[in-house]
């Protein structure tokens, strides 16, 4: 009754002849030889007595065997050609699942035609889909939507159950390899600066901890030439995202610039992770001092400019203006050209004494000032802060407003790429604004178009998780590998830096003096506040080497030179803890 008819192919298949017999001394079904028309090749059919009103309109000079009638509610019925052919293929597709207009052609006995004609108006009506639906088969297919749906639901729950989640440990050497920490997968040269950048696109980390810490960790030999290559090609450009903590009450700010987060960004995509992450509050609009609002004034009337125009323009000592621009940083209103105009406020000459100066200029060490850092810009997201104001005091809250779909997806493929494997709790480890839940809907998108895969890939962790291929093999790989007790030691701002976040434990701030330590996957020590604290029980022996480890740390000596650095160590801390 569902499937219209069945061949007796399908029948013998499946081992239906004996039910099939009892149908038909019941007379409740017949064997239908439709007659050959046109060469065409044809079948004999099992039909139900019910379904014999379509079935003839079909073939009209069919032959039955036994002669049979159909039931006096269905008789009488009156059937077109073509309604008949639409609703018994209805039925087929409804049980055969994706097949071929050849394989129906075959069992149907009519014109090919015919069949595409009944195909199209299925197609129209929403209940049929045709593509390629089955692998290395190049035909096209038909199939109910339905079914495909069905289909795919439950290729999805299977290809879910094939994955074994893996312990948080493993998760963390995974991303160890995935992100190029682990040492013998770093990376080389100024192109592999770029493919990290990427990966890292969005993430908001101490400005001083890009270059001492963050690249080195991933860039063997790293150079500083490689970033201003890439910021003065425009590839590339620096900037705050996140909104600054003010008091309205204050007129200045003396956070120092080392400790201001900043993003690294594709020019090209500022717009888009500008509204990723929260809108300025308020408090943004404090008053600036009056060297920093003339610099600002400047800017904003002039537009781009270099360091020796903004002194002249605004007739305030190179000092000043550098302390000027320092805030600006810190408030997210200016950038600059190349990353050297940073590298400048991080190592800023007004600070530096002329011998010292003189000092690093005989022993031909690198030094940055303003000079060299190219023009400095005002960031237009004033226009963002004048929108903030003006809907907060009409009650209304630009955070609860929804985000664009494209910047959604952007964020969430960025996410994907930068750690492999996302869930609900990695999130806790970005500065975005996007909700999961939104999130979500992308993920669940891209799984159902077969781009990314869902299940349970990492062991504790409650919610949906989604990875792509290669992370999902990566995973395998590294839950087969067996731990050599390898010991990772990572700035605190780090992407990397998950303690109370993946790992068990309070979270560590992401400061630029504070460091972590890993030991396959495990976090055994932090030094935070100039202070170690050890978070598993260990032999003095084992203190003394997580010590050292912790506190090592290679700098590559070009950005050693112009972080007045000498030694590849941090210096130690005045105390030891251990739980």
């Amino acid at each position: 009754m569902q499937l219209g008819f069945i061949t007796v192919e399908e029948g013998l298949r499946n081992d239906w002849q004996v039910l099939f017999e009892e149908l038909v001394s019941a007379r409740r079904a017949c064997v239908l030889r439709p007659t050959q028309v046109d060469n065409l090749p044809h079948n004999d059919l099992w039909v139900a007595a019910e379904r014999l009103p379509p079935l003839r309109a079909i073939h009209e000079q069919a032959l039955l065997t036994p002669q049979i009638e159909p039931p006096a509610s269905y008789a009488s019925e009156t059937w077109s050609m073509e309604d008949a052919l639409v609703d018994i293929l209805r039925g087929r597709l409804e049980g055969l699942g994706p097949v071929t207009v050849a394989e129906l052609d075959s069992s149907f006995s009519v014109s090919r035609g015919r069949i595409d004609a009944a195909l199209a108006r299925l197609e129209g009506e929403g209940f049929a889909m045709q593509g390629s639906f089955t692998p290395e088969r190049e035909e096209t297919e038909w199939c109910s939507r339905r079914l495909l749906a069905r289909i795919h639901s439950y290729t999805l729950n299977r290809l879910r159950k094939e994955i074994e989640p893996v312990s948080a440990a493993d998760f963390i050497r995974f991303l160890f390899v995935w992100q190029k920490v682990a040492p013998e997968h770093q990376v080389q040269g100024p192109e592999s600066v770029a493919a990290i950048l990427d990966q890292l696109e969005g993430f908001d980390a101490p400005a001083g901890s890009w270059e001492s810490e963050i690249l080195p960790a991933r860039v063997a030999d790293y150079d500083p030439a490689w970033l201003d290559a890439l910021c003065l090609s425009g590839r590339l450009t620096w900037l705050r995202l996140s909104p600054p903590r003010l008091s309205p009450d204050k007129v200045s700010s003396s956070s120092p610039v080392r400790s201001t987060p900043v993003v690294l960004l594709n020019r090209k995509n500022v717009r888009t992770w500008s509204k990723a992450f929260p809108a300025p509050a308020e408090s943004n609009g404090t008053q600036l001092t009056t060297n920093t609002a003339a610099v600002h004034d400047y800017l904003k009337e002039h537009g781009a400019s270099f360091f020796v125009d903004i002194v002249a323009g605004t007739n305030l000592l190179p000092s000043m203006v550098e302390e000027a621009l320092g805030e600006l940083v810190f408030r997210g209103m200016v950038s600059a050209d190349s990353f050297t105009g940073l590298r400048a406020l991080l190592t800023p000459l007004s600070k530096t004494t002329h011998r010292e100066v003189e000092k690093r200029r005989r022993k031909r060490k690198a030094f940055y000032s303003m000079d060299d850092a190219g023009r400095w810009v005002r960031l237009r997201r004033e226009e963002q802060e004048q929108s903030t104001l003006q809907n907060a005091a009409n009650g209304d809250n630009r955070n609860n407003q929804p985000i664009d779909r494209d910047v959604i997806e952007a964020v969430a493929r960025k996410l994907l790429q930068r750690y492999g494997v996302v869930f609900r709790k990695l999130l806790d480890r970005e500065s975005i604004s996007v909700p999961w839940r939104d999130l979500l809907r992308v993920y669940r998108r891209l799984e159902a178009r077969g781009e990314i895969r869902g299940g349970r890939f990492v062991g504790g962790f409650s919610g949906e998780q989604f990875a792509t291929a290669e992370a999902v093999q990566l995973l395998r790989s590294i839950r087969r590998a067996p731990t050599e007790s390898s010991l990772v030691s990572l700035n605190a701002g780090d992407p990397l830096n998950l303690i109370g976040v993946i790992t068990p434990g309070s979270r560590l701030s992401p400061a630029a003096s504070n460091r972590l330590l890993y030991r396959d996957g495990v976090p055994i020590a932090v030094l935070e506040a100039k202070e170690i604290r050890f978070l598993t029980e260990m032999s003095p022996a084992d203190q003394w080497q997580a010590r050292n480890a912790l506190l090592r740390r290679h700098v590559p000596p070009k950005v050693r030179a112009y972080l007045n650095q000498s030694g590849s160590t941090v210096s130690p801390p005045q105390s030891l803890s251990s739980p």
